[in-house]
C-alpha cells in the first residue's frame, strides 16, 4: 500500500486490517460480520433499566463479550484464531471477579 502519506501510518494500518480479518473470524457469524455487536445489543436490550455506564456495567459488557465469543465459537465449532475458548472463558471469570469488587466499593 503506497501513498502519499507517512509509511509508518499505511504499515499500521495494514496491521490493524490484518488484527480485524483475524478477531472477526472468532466474532462474526456465518453471514454478518458485526453480528456479535447485534447478538449483544438483544441481550442489553432485555435490560432498560440497567445503568451500562457505571464500572460495574462495563465489567458485566466486558464479560458479556467475552461470553458471546465463546458461544459462538462453540456454536460453530471453531477453537478461535486469536483467543481459545479457554482463554476467553477464564476471562469472563475475571471480569466478574472485577465485577464483585466494584460492587462491594459501591455498597
Amino acid at each position: 500500500m503506497k501513498g502519499k502519506g507517512h509509511p509508518l501510518f499505511y504499515k499500521l494500518t495494514q496491521e490493524e486490517i490484518k488484527l480485524y480479518e483475524e478477531k472477526s473470524a472468532d466474532y462474526r457469524s456465518e453471514t454478518d460480520s458485526l453480528a456479535n455487536f447485534k447478538r449483544r445489543a438483544k441481550i442489553m436490550a432485555l435490560y432498560p433499566d440497567m445503568d451500562w455506564a457505571t464500572p460495574e456495567g462495563v465489567a458485566i459488557v466486558d464479560a458479556l463479550k467475552q461470553q458471546d465469543a465463546c458461544v459462538s465459537l462453540l456454536e460453530r465449532g471453531c477453537e478461535g484464531g486469536v483467543e481459545t475458548v479457554d482463554t476467553r472463558a477464564r476471562d469472563v471469570s475475571v471480569y466478574y471477579k472485577i465485577l464483585r469488587i466494584l460492587h462491594r466499593e459501591v455498597k
